[in-house]
């Protein structure tokens, strides 16, 4: 990833842990902006209400320059603060996370409390499908049919699908590319087709690309 780039839901999910019979649900959703975030909890605590507790915290902005977190009555620095530490380490941003604590008679001591409400936003995510928030540029390339298929096929080879085709006279294609791709894309294309393929920059774009499975 480059150095503008970073992660962000295309939806949320739930995930589940259970540490000596208490069971720690945690609920990841996405969020734009403070107001958000509050409410998601809110409705969160109502929804579970006859929990023990509902902790949670929230990323936002690009660089993560927006972040709270809350132990919701567990003992200070349980529960938010590693709960805050692994959506930071995730890269995953614009973000929120409530685990819901359902107590099963044992006590879990520090350690394993931190332990526990860890590995359930790490569920958590895992439940979720990311995407990759990127600078792109996007090109208008015009190419004759014969040169189209060595066209499609560089495209292909870095996962990038046009956005816009057009066949008429000429073949007319528009495409987004990673920033960070697109010099080497072009002096692929030239090689590729002696120069005989036209390319226009038509400026830079903000754009998603789909997180790969692992």
């Amino acid at each position: 990833m480059g150095n503008d780039s970073y992660r962000i839901l295309l939806s949320g999910g739930q995930g589940e842990y259970e540490e000596k019979k208490s069971r720690f649900i945690a609920t990841v959703r996405s969020v734009q902006t403070e107001e958000e975030a509050v409410s998601f909890i809110e409705e969160m605590k109502k929804k579970y209400w006859d929990a023990r507790h509902n902790c949670s915290a929230f990323c936002i902005g690009s660089r993560g320059e927006l972040t709270r977190c809350s132990d919701d009555g567990e003992p200070s620095g349980t529960a938010g603060r590693p709960m805050l530490e692994v959506l930071l380490g995730s890269g995953v941003r614009n973000v929120a996370v409530v685990v819901t604590r359902y107590f099963g008679g044992v006590l879990l001591g520090t350690g394993g409390l931190v332990r526990a409400y860890t590995q359930a936003v790490k569920e958590g995510l895992a439940a979720c499908e990311i995407g990759i928030m990127r600078q792109g540029t996007e090109l208008l390339i015009e190419a004759e049919y014969n040169d189209i298929g060595k066209v499609l096929y560089l495209l292909g080879n870095r996962g990038v699908q046009p956005t816009n085709s057009e066949y008429a006279e000429k073949v007319r294609l528009t495409v987004t590319l990673a920033k960070e791709e697109t010099e080497g894309f072009l002096k692929e294309l030239t090689e590729g087709t002696a120069a005989r393929v036209k390319t226009e920059k038509l400026g830079d774009v903000t754009f998603v690309q789909k997180e790969a499975a692992t």
